[in-house]
C-alpha cells in the first residue's frame, strides 16, 4: 500500500460529524497532481487538497477525468484494497452542485450501441427504446446523461413523421439556426426539398462546404459523427427582389384581403370592408395585380364617379375606405410595392430535386426585416396557403414532399385576430395530408398559440433563460407541455443546456411521443456562416428559374382600366360640350394617364408561360374562387 494513502474524513466541515474509513487504494503511476478535486460514485465523496486518491464504486473504477474541473486525459484506474461500509445518509445536494460545476469536463465519446459503460444508466434505459426506429430517420445527436457524460443512445426523428410538424425553440444564441441547418442537410440527402427563411444570412452557408477545426472535430467525436465537409444544392430567393436571389412576387388578388389586413394592421371592421373591395374588383373585372391597382380601386370608390358603386356595395363607409387608402399609401411608401406584381411565384417550384436525387434547399433572403416584419411573416403564410391549394391529397407517405421552416414565427402570431389564428391552425392541421411538414422556429413555445402548438409532433427545445418573473412563468408553461420524463427537474435541465444542446421529443413510427431526451446535437457539415456573395450570385443566375422570375411583367390591370375609364368619360364629356356649343367652363382634364398596354401577342405569351391562368381581361364579371385566407386562385 502506498504510504501516502490514509483514512480520509468525509465532510469534516459539515454537520454529519465523524465518519468511518470507506476506502483504501493502491495508486497506479503516474499520479496526477490536480489540486483540490472531488470524485463522486455511489453516494461516496472523498476530498483531499493534494493528490487525487480516486474513489471506487462497487466493481468499477472512477477515472480522474470525471472529476470536477479536470479537462485532461483520463488517468489510470486504481486497484482496490478495501471498501468500507457506505454512508447511510445522503450527501444533501453536493452531487448536483458538483455536476453543475462540471460543464467544462471532457465528454466521453459515444461508442457502439451496447458497449458504453453508461448503457445500464436508468436514463439511457428509459430513453433508448423510444428512439429505436425501423425506418429511415434524421440523426440529431447523442443522449446526454449529465454535464460530463454522453451515452451511446442516438436521438433521431423518423423521416415519415416529419409531416406531423415540429417546433424548434430557444433563447437567442443557443443554436436554433444550426439545428435548422442540420435538419436541412439531412432532409436534402433523403431527397426531401426544404424551404426556409434566411433571416441572418447564416443559412446561405449550406451552399459551401464546412470548415474543419478543433471544435467541430471535438463535437463530432463526442457524438460518434463521421464528419465530412460538404455543400448542398441551394436555390436563393429574395422577397420582392430586394437582396441576392431570384425575385419572389405575388399578385395582390392572390394575396387576398385576410393576409393583407394582417399586414396593414386593420381592425375587424376594416378587414371586412377590405374584403368587400376585393369582391367589387372581382365582379367588375378589375385585376388586382399590385398595390397601385388596389389603391386605384379604393380611390375610385371614394371619388364622385364611384360613390354610387360604393353605396351599392353596402357596409362600406366612405370613412373606412379612406382609412384603408391612407394605410395603403403608407405601406407603398415603405417600398412594399416591390413584393406585389407579376410574374407571380408558383409555389410548386419549391418541390425540386437534383439529378443526383438530393432535395433542393430553397432559401429566401429577408433584408430589412425590422422595417417590415408583418410582410415577411404573412408572405410565408401565403406560400403555405398556396401549397395547400395547389397540391393533391397524398395521405400518409414514406417521406414528406417538402419541409417548410417558418422562422421568427412569433411575428406571424403577434396581434393576430382570432379568425386569422383559426385559419393558421386549420392550415397546419390539414396540410399534413398534402405531404408538407411545417416547423415553427421561435424563442419560446409560448409564442405559438395552443391551437397550433397542439399540432406539432416534434419538439427541439434549446436553452430557455429564467431571469425575470415572466421568464419563469414561460419556463413552467414549457415544461408542462412535455410528456413525463426521466429527469427529476426538467426545468433545471432546460435552463442548464449548453450551446448546441436541446431537450428533444418526437413522434415515433406509431404516432406516440418519444421519451424526453437531453441531446447533444451533431455538427452541420456545411459552412456555419454566410456563403460568399459572388457564389450566391453565380448560383442565382445559373438557376433555370432565374429567367422565369427575374423580369417584371406589367400588363393591363385595374389601374390601367380605371384610368382608361376616366379618359373615356372625359372624352365623352368634351364631345357633349362641343355639340352643345361654347361653354364658359374649362375643358375637363383627365385624372390619370393610362399606362401603355402590351400587345395582345405579348400578353398571351406571358399568360401561357406563367401557367397560372391570369387572364382577367377577357371576362368582366368573373368571380375568383377564394379559400384558405381568402387567397385568390386564378
Amino acid at each position: 500500500m502506498n504510504p501516502g494513502v490514509e483514512d480520509v474524513a468525509l465532510l469534516q466541515r459539515c454537520s454529519q460529524g465523524s465518519v468511518q474509513t470507506v476506502l483504501e487504494v493502491v495508486l497506479a503511476l503516474p499520479q496526477h497532481h490536480v489540486g483540490e478535486e472531488v470524485a463522486v460514485e455511489g453516494r461516496v465523496l472523498v476530498e483531499e487538497g493534494g493528490q487525487l486518491k480516486g474513489v471506487l464504486g462497487r466493481d468499477q473504477l472512477v477515472e480522474s477525468h470525471l472529476t470536477r474541473g479536470y479537462g485532461g486525459p483520463a488517468a489510470r484506474g486504481e486497484a482496490v484494497v478495501r471498501v468500507g461500509t457506505p454512508l447511510p445518509d445522503p450527501l444533501e445536494d453536493h452531487v448536483a452542485t458538483i455536476n453543475a460545476g462540471a460543464r467544462s469536463s471532457r465528454l466521453v465519446p459515444m461508442t457502439e450501441p451496447g458497449t458504453s459503460p453508461h448503457s445500464e444508466h436508468p436514463i439511457a434505459q428509459a430513453v433508448a427504446p423510444g428512439y429505436a426506429f425501423e425506418g429511415p430517420a434524421l440523426e440529431l445527436g447523442g443522449l446526454v446523461l449529465s454535464a460530463t457524460d454522453l451515452s451511446d443512445v442516438r436521438i433521431r426523428i423518423p423521416l415519415a413523421m416529419l409531416n406531423r410538424h415540429g417546433l424548434v425553440a430557444g433563447a437567442t444564441g443557443t443554436g436554433k439556426t444550426k439545428t435548422l441547418q442540420l435538419l436541412a442537410e439531412q432532409l436534402s440527402d433523403h431527397g426531401v426539398p426544404v424551404f426556409a427563411a434566411d433571416i441572418k444570412g447564416d443559412l446561405s452557408g449550406l451552399a459551401t462546404p464546412g470548415e474543419p477545426g478543433e471544435k467541430v472535430a471535438a463535437r463530432a467525436d463526442s457524438v460518434g459523427q463521421q464528419w465530412t465537409a460538404r455543400s448542398f444544392p441551394v436555390e436563393f430567393y429574395a422577397l420582392g427582389g430586394q437582396g441576392t436571389g431570384i425575385p419572389l412576387r405575388v399578385t395582390m388578388s392572390a394575396f387576398g384581403p385576410t393576409l393583407l389586413s394582417k399586414v396593414l394592421d386593420l381592425n375587424d371592421t376594416q378587414e371586412s370592408s377590405l374584403g368587400l373591395i376585393f369582391h367589387y374588383a372581382d365582379r367588375a373585372g378589375l385585376p388586382l395585380l399590385d398595390l397601385a391597382d388596389l389603391r386605384a380601386v379604393v380611390g375610385h370608390l371614394t371619388s364622385d364617379e364611384g360613390k354610387p358603386e360604393l353605396k351599392a356595395l353596402g357596409g362600406l363607409s366612405t370613412a373606412t375606405a379612406g382609412v384603408i387608402l391612407r394605410k395603403l399609401i403608407a405601406f407603398q411608401d415603405q417600398g412594399a410595392d416591390a413584393f406585389f406584381g407579376e410574374p407571380e411565384f408558383e409555389s410548386a417550384d419549391l418541390l425540386q430535386t437534383t439529378a443526383e436525387g438530393q432535395g433542393l434547399i430553397s432559401l429566401v433572403e429577408l433584408p430589412n426585416l425590422q422595417d417590415r416584419p408583418a410582410v415577411f411573416s404573412t408572405f410565408l403564410m401565403w406560400l403555405l396557403a398556396d401549397l395547400f391549394h395547389d397540391l393533391p391529397e397524398v395521405g400518409d407517405i414514406d417521406q414528406p414532399k417538402l419541409v417548410f421552416f417558418f422562422d421568427e414565427a412569433h411575428l406571424l402570431f403577434d396581434d393576430a385576430s382570432k379568425a386569422f389564428l383559426d385559419q393558421i391552425a386549420r392550415t397546419v392541421r390539414l396540410i399534413r395530408s398534402k405531404g408538407i411538414g411545417v416547423f415553427f422556429v421561435t424563442q419560446s413555445p409560448t409564442d405559438v398559440p395552443d391551437e397550433v402548438l397542439a399540432q406539432l409532433g416534434s419538439r427541439v427545445q434549446h436553452q430557455l433563460r429564467a431571469h425575470t418573473p415572466n421568464d419563469t412563468k414561460a419556463l413552467k408553461a414549457t415544461v408542462n407541455t412535455y410528456p413525463t420524463s426521466a429527469y427529476d427537474d426538467l426545468g433545471a435541465v432546460i435552463t442548464g443546456l449548453g450551446i448546441g444542446e436541446a431537450v428533444v421529443t418526437v413522434m415515433n413510427e406509431r404516432g406516440a411521443p418519444t421519451p424526453v431526451a437531453w441531446t447533444r446535437l451533431r455538427a452541420p457539415e456545411s459552412l456555419m456562416g454566410p456563403t460568399d456573395l459572388a457564389v450566391m450570385q453565380a448560383t442565382m443566375k445559373s438557376s433555370p428559374r432565374f429567367p422565369k422570375y427575374a423580369t417584371t411583367v406589367d400588363r393591363e390591370s385595374a389601374h390601367e382600366r380605371l384610368a382608361t375609364k376616366l379618359e373615356e368619360g372625359a372624352r365623352k364629356d368634351a364631345e357633349k360640350e362641343a355639340a352643345e356649343g361654347p361653354s364658359p367652363q374649362k375643358a375637363p382634364t383627365t385624372r390619370r394617364t393610362p399606362t401603355t398596354k402590351k400587345d395582345d401577342g405579348g400578353l398571351v405569351r406571358d399568360v401561357v408561360e406563367s401557367g397560372a391562368f391570369k387572364d382577367f381581361v377577357r371576362t368582366a364579371a368573373r368571380e375568383i374562387a377564394r379559400g384558405m385566407f381568402q387567397t385568390g386562385r386564378r
